[in-house]
């Protein structure tokens, strides 16, 4: 399994459960985690926004086939093996990460809050956290630089 981070900066902590949790699927073989431009801080609050894109594993099947309705042969197809709608569900059963906040067909989307409060009685402040998790493209588009060799997927 590939795992690069070198577009994070290792803010979250429910990121980290999050990839920690991803690393356990035998069907994916590409984890890229990213900061996403919204992040931000302020007095009160820390709002931290991460991407993470999975790549999947292909699985070749093989039919046999008839052509021309008598020459026998082997028809191969590679699909996946994994969808991340699968992702979705296997995350929900995972302790401390559960199911996602907003699903549609190319994203997951979870949304946690934090209240930290330093000791020695100052004031405390608040730690949002957004993470979005998307499926990475064989056509070297989203999150795959031709470096993490987005042709394997």
């Amino acid at each position: 399994m590939q795992v690069d981070v070198s577009g994070w900066s290792g803010e979250g902590e429910f990121t980290q459960t999050l990839v920690e949790a991803l690393k356990q699927f035998e069907d994916i073989h590409l984890i890229r985690v990213e900061d996403a431009p919204a992040s931000r801080a302020d007095a009160g609050y820390a709002f931290i926004s991460n991407e993470v894109y999975v790549g999947f594993r292909l699985r070749e099947r093989v039919e046999r086939v008839r052509r021309f309705g008598f020459v026998p042969g082997k028809r191969r197809h590679r699909e996946q093996g994994l969808t991340l709608a699968g992702v979705s569900t296997a995350l929900e059963t995972v302790a401390g990460v559960g199911a996602p906040d907003y699903v549609d067909d190319g994203m997951l989307q979870y949304l946690r809050t934090q209240r930290i409060i330093p000791p020695y009685q100052t004031r405390g402040y608040k730690v949002v956290e957004m993470v979005r998790v998307y499926e990475a493209s064989a056509s070297g588009g989203a999150g795959l630089s031709s470096a993490s060799g987005g042709a394997g997927l």
